[in-house]
């Protein structure tokens, strides 16, 4: 099944705990909410690495997302992992196995994130067990 709709996210980073090199390492904590197909809230903890030139960076994240998906109310954990250069992007982002609660205890699936013109756009991509 394909969900779709829009984000907004709050970010508070902490300043960088390590520059040694030049590569700066550091902390955020943020509070998303979801419109759309995925009516929801989460909660996200990130951890990012900066390269010198500031064009290259990565980022790993964990976040919870409470809420309804579809209708389905429950929760689920999603874990991220981009990295970026000059020549581009990539965003991986996947459904933990075992996090779905209540109506979405079972997902499985991934996420994909858009930013458009500064708006953020959001597909989850799942699957659900089928009901005995």
């Amino acid at each position: 099944m394909i969900a779709k709709g829009t984000f907004e996210v709050k970010l508070q980073w902490d300043p960088p705990h390590d520059d040694a090199g030049g590569v700066a390492l550091a902390h955020a904590r943020g509070d998303k909410r979801f419109s759309g197909a995925l009516e929801a809230t989460s909660q996200v903890h990130m951890i990012s690495a900066r390269a010198p030139a500031q064009t290259s960076g990565a980022y790993v994240a964990v976040e919870k997302i409470t809420g309804a998906l579809e209708g389905r109310r429950g929760s689920f954990t999603v874990v991220h992992l981009g990295i970026g250069d000059a020549s581009g992007r990539t965003l991986r982002i996947e459904v933990v196995p075992d996090t779905g609660t209540e109506e979405l205890a079972g997902m499985r699936g991934t996420m994909a994130i858009d930013i458009v013109d500064g708006q953020h756009f959001y597909t989850v991509d799942y699957t659900l067990p089928s009901a005995p």
